[in-house]
């Protein structure tokens, strides 16, 4: 077991984790060690441990994701637990790699990537046999770290460690957050790439998963011509982490794809359902699992446009925004595809997996948008009824979140604006526009009256997937703000208001609200950058 320099190992009774570390063990790994910078060849990982911090000390975790991993409050409550997962010390079982991989970045080849500042300590199996793999995120360089530090900056670590856990609690696919810890470390970054860099506290967020692996960890092996080592990482993901598909290897195969395909239609139809914007979806930073991963300059939609991006570096292009994230998964899919063609007999496979992409998101997202309206009727007047809704929003300015959570206030026999005039931004756009919302919702309050559903039952089922709460970007820089001042309280408030986001929780309104004037253009809060 590689360790931190100048670290010592933990007495066996601390931390108990079982750990099997398959990745590492049934993959072939790098020759040489520690986190110089070079290329990685013939090898699926590099073994490397944390660099050690000043001072770590926690100042947040999930205790759903602690239970999860089968490690109790005591464990947690110790500085053993803030120096394991803070990079300084390990445990034993723990076995620190940095995965080799590659990626398309805004549409264009980007050759070896890698965990440039991720230092995987191993995979855990817990007492009901989930498989959960540990991932220190700003650990420190590792050898694809190119000409970054490694490290992660507290503003960055806590919107990764809140919108894990809040993705989580709103139903949708990712991975979670165990822990916050911050370092007692400044780090340099230039927020905006402007050439204004500024000292910031730095911290570590340890991500957990049944698995990491990434669209981008085949690509750098068929880019490298290396099939016999493509071939094996397919098979053992699907050994390990579907190990539910039946058949000889082709089908294994073939069946394997098609599942990565419909969980990443899923996955984006549920992005969609809550108004996530991942903001770079670039193909290293798509999980082979159907997971979200990589909370970088994600945000949610306030007023309702499908064109916004939250990215910076996206914004001329606006190649991830939130109505086009469909099309880039598709694209991504068939990245991922191409690089799997050596894997398979024939090319028929990848194919039909990418036309189930297409089928499956298209099943999904109708799904969940008729659900959204509180309709079950899907034909071509209520597929119109709902772009019309949508069309409004956008012209109106109109909260994507309040609109839907306070449409099921709708009375059907006397349909009324009212319930709605919280999610307008603009007085003189609601004004502009309410001759075209009446007759909208005329229309609307006739299907619903056709659906004959108690208003009660129509309220309850809207509810459950029209959230109350989702984690605003203003609502996280005011934690930040606080944090950056040396107080994690708005951190531990917002993961206690995001666990019960479909919950009216009128002690918690103000963070409900609509974004406020003040955060339409203040940094962190509209637009972000990939520095962290």
């Amino acid at each position: 077991m590689a360790e931190p320099s100048g670290s010592r190992p933990y007495h066996a009774d601390m931390l108990k984790l079982n750990f099997d570390n398959r990745f590492i063990n049934e993959l072939p790994g790098d020759p040489e060690q520690g986190p110089h910078r070079r290329q990685v060849h013939g090898a699926c990982w590099s073994r490397v441990p944390p660099t050690p911090v000043a001072k770590p000390h926690l100042l947040a975790h999930s205790p759903e994701v602690a239970a999860l991993l089968g490690l109790a409050e005591a464990d947690i409550d110790t500085p053993a637990f803030a120096e394991v997962f803070g990079g300084n010390r390990l445990i034993a079982g723990m076995d620190p790699y940095a995965a080799c991989y590659g990626g398309h970045q805004f549409g264009n080849w980007a050759g070896q990537l890698g965990d440039g500042r991720a230092i995987n300590l191993g995979e855990t199996v817990n007492s009901a046999g989930q498989r959960w793999e540990l991932q220190l995120k700003g650990a420190g360089p590792t050898p694809y770290a190119r000409r970054a530090d490694g490290r992660a900056v507290l503003r960055s670590s806590i919107r990764e460690f809140l919108c894990s856990e809040a993705m989580h609690h709103l139903g949708v696919p990712t991975t979670r957050a165990l822990s916050l810890v911050g370092t007692g470390e400044e780090v340099v970054r230039d927020m905006f790439y402007d050439g204004n860099p500024r000292y910031e506290p730095g911290a570590v967020v340890c991500r957990v998963a049944p698995g990491f692996i990434r669209f981008g960890n085949f690509e750098i092996l068929a880019s490298r011509g290396d099939t016999e080592l493509l071939k094996r990482l397919v098979d053992f993901t699907i050994a390990r982490d579907f190990s539910e598909l039946e058949g000889d290897t082709e089908e294994k195969r073939a069946r394997w794809f098609a599942e990565v395909c419909g969980r990443t239609a899923r996955m984006i139809a549920h992005w969609m359902r809550v108004g996530f914007v991942h903001g770079v979806m670039n193909t290293d930073n798509m999980s082979i699992l159907g997971l979200t991963i990589d909370y970088g300059p994600y945000g949610w939609i306030d007023n309702y446009d499908p064109d916004w991006t939250p990215n910076t570096t996206d914004a001329e292009g606006r190649r991830y925004r939130f109505g086009h994230q469909a099309q880039i998964a598709h694209w991504n899919l068939s990245r991922l595809a191409e690089a799997l063609r050596p894997a398979f007999r024939t090319a028929e496979p990848l194919q039909n997996g990418m036309e189930g992409f297409v089928d499956a998101y298209l099943v999904e997202s109708r799904a969940m948008t008729a659900a959204k309206f509180g309709l079950s009727r899907l034909d071509e007047d209520t597929l119109e009824l709902m772009a019309e809704a949508f069309t409004l929003l956008h012209k109106a300015e109109v909260d994507m979140t309040l609109f839907f959570r306070e449409l099921a206030q709708i009375d059907a026999d006397a349909p009324s604006l009212a319930p709605l005039h919280e999610a307008f931004y603009s007085e003189t756009l609601r004004l502009r526009h309410r001759a075209d919302f009446e007759a909208w919702l005329g229309r609307y309050a006739r299907h619903l009256r056709l659906e004959a559903m108690p208003a009660a039952e129509r309220r309850a089922r809207m509810n459950a997937v029209n959230p109350r709460f989702v984690l605003r970007n203003y609502l996280a820089q005011e934690a930040i703000d606080l944090a950056e001042q040396g107080d994690a309280s708005r951190v531990h408030e917002l993961l206690d208001v995001m666990r019960r986001p479909y919950d009216e929780q009128p002690e918690r309104a103000r963070f409900a609200a609509k974004r406020p004037d003040w955060a339409r253009q203040k940094a962190g809060c509209s637009m972000l950058s990939c520095s962290s």
